[in-house]
């Protein structure tokens, strides 16, 4: 028996790739910042849990470490919360990605407050410094975002939101390629409620043009309307959402992944022998910089099509008709 002990630690302590994967790019309790997940370093998170029956408890993770209850919770070995019992509850709890929404929501008003003080303080004179990086992507979004997609007319009404959204992706890529600080647009969630707010806003604003081509295209049979190209448009209306949600979660989530799986190929090559995982571990972190090197672009990418498909779905809610045009 004792000769068994040694072998089956050796097992339970064996690398798993696809759990080291799991955990970093799914949203947990904590903040973990280095070191192994188990005995890491990683800072609790505020977890904020509303029921019937314990009312409302405010607590931090590290009250649930090791499967420890409090107060009728726990947290299992995937990261899920449970309970004794299995009493409802509503959780508000301040995740990883919202901890990464929050740091991103600061990073853009500490950019945008200091840049609009430097315009207060310089009127009339180029920008300079930090103005200077900033200034021309506002002017790229306004000019080759804005006023191209939404037009002359409606533009400004909804530059505020487009440079927000902007701005928002590129930072929190930026961040999500920091070690250690949380990515949150690899998460469904955030990128759900983007698509969501893009959504509730194409709802509200469309004009009467832009709905009597949805619901009811003038010029066409009333069957072929109510069987076939009705029903389409509004399941496209749904649609062009969910296209964005999944365009930025999925390429964003597989960098991520890609790149954690060339980390991780160094310790699956020594897991065999030491040498294996120092001669394969050049080639890895090559692979694993070039591509972080990508996703540079990619951090700029992601933020502009969205932006832009963004405002084409805007636009084309305020498209006017086109012999209106000619008057």
């Amino acid at each position: 028996m004792a000769s068994d002990e040694p072998v089956q630690a050796q097992e339970h302590e064996k690398f798993n790739p696809g759990k080291f994967i799991i955990d970093h790019v799914t949203d947990k309790y904590e903040w973990h910042v280095m070191g192994p997940h188990e005995g890491g370093l990683s800072i609790p998170l505020p977890m904020i849990l509303y029921s019937k029956e314990n009312g409302l408890d405010i607590f931090l993770s590290s009250k649930l470490e090791h499967r420890t209850v409090y107060h009728g919770y726990t947290i299992d070995h995937e990261g899920h919360l449970e309970t004794e019992g299995n009493f409802s509850y509503y959780d508000f709890s301040i995740t990883k990605a919202v901890t990464g929404v929050l740091i991103t929501s600061v990073l853009i008003l500490l950019i945008f407050i200091s840049v609009a003080k430097a315009y207060t303080r310089r009127q009339g004179q180029a920008p300079k410094g930090f103005q200077s990086l900033i200034e021309p992507l506002i002017i790229f979004v306004r000019d080759d975002i804005a006023k191209q997609s939404i037009g002359e007319k409606h533009y400004k009404r909804f530059l505020p939101f487009l440079l927000t959204i902007f701005f928002f992706i590129w930072i929190s890529n930026f961040i999500g390629l920091i070690p250690s600080f949380p990515g949150i647009m690899g998460n469904i969630s955030v990128a759900f409620t983007l698509a969501m707010i893009v959504l509730v806003i194409t709802l509200f604003i469309g004009n009467k043009h832009y709905w009597q081509h949805i619901l009811w295209m003038p010029g066409v049979p009333a069957w072929v309307k109510i069987c076939l190209l009705t029903p389409i448009e509004i399941i496209g209306v749904f649609q062009r959402p969910g296209v964005l949600m999944i365009r930025i979660f999925a390429n964003i989530a597989a960098g991520h992944i890609v790149i954690l799986s060339f980390i991780c190929l160094i310790f699956v090559f020594s897991s065999g022998s030491d040498a294996g995982g120092w001669g394969f571990s050049p080639v890895s972190m090559a692979f694993a910089l070039f591509m972080n090197a990508m996703e540079l672009l990619v951090a700029f990418l992601q933020a502009f099509v969205f932006t832009l498909l963004t405002a084409m779905y805007i636009g084309s809610c305020l498209e006017e008709p086109h012999h209106a045009e000619h008057h």
